[in-house]
């Protein structure tokens, strides 16, 4: 009886590890030297987010700093892939496949250059738009149909200026207090997201 009661005890703890809803995933570069810059605003959405419902990301698991939450109800992990930007896929794969999470229960935070500081663009679904981070989960799950947050981080100065150096460029004073007003917000736009109000979320926060 004991050996049953224990079985039952392992079984209940397995299952409750095991089990995820929704992957929260924003995209960004590991090291240091990448912290504020405009291609890691996915790692600061995130960052926001633990701040607020009090974790740590911090947790190495699937190729990413991760940290388990409940967000009203639903169970959902936090993820900041350590693979840098262009092999995103990698992480958000081994993930999905563990916890078995439908490619519509990824929820992806990231930059975009064609927004200004300040503004957010949510989407049901669609193409990379040119960003390899969402290139590459595309490739590697073969699908586009995943909910993304997509983070205003300006435009770049002029035509000529490399694209790669505006990326990894660190934040203006300025556009970072900007930038600021939409990480504050990723937290409810989560809670709308995963209970399946995405209308509504593109009606109270779309730029």
């Amino acid at each position: 009886m004991w050996l049953l009661k224990l079985l039952d005890k392992f079984k209940s703890k397995n299952t409750e590890d095991y089990k995820m809803d929704y992957l929260l995933v924003g995209l960004g570069n590991p090291d240091k030297k990448y912290e504020n810059t405009r291609h890691n605003a996915g790692f600061m959405a995130i960052d926001n987010i633990a701040n607020k419902l009090n974790v740590n990301v911090d947790r190495v698991k699937f190729k990413a700093l991760t940290a388990k939450v409940n967000i009203d109800g639903k169970d959902c992990l936090l993820m900041k892939p350590t693979t840098y930007m262009n092999l995103s896929g990698e992480s958000v794969v081994e993930a999905m496949n563990f916890f078995k999470v439908p490619i519509e229960n990824v929820i992806v935070f990231y930059d975009d250059i064609s927004l200004e500081p300040g503004f957010v663009r949510l989407r049901r679904k669609g193409s990379h738009g040119g960003h390899n981070g969402i290139k590459n989960i595309i490739a590697l799950t073969g699908k586009d149909n995943f909910p993304r947050v997509k983070i205003g981080v300006g435009k770049k100065p002029h035509p000529d200026y490399d694209l790669a150096d505006w990326v990894l460029s660190k934040f203006t004073d300025n556009d970072k207090k900007e930038l600021n007003k939409v990480l504050d917000n990723c937290l409810e736009i989560s809670t709308l997201l995963v209970n399946n109000n995405m209308d509504k979320a593109m009606n109270k926060f779309n730029s």
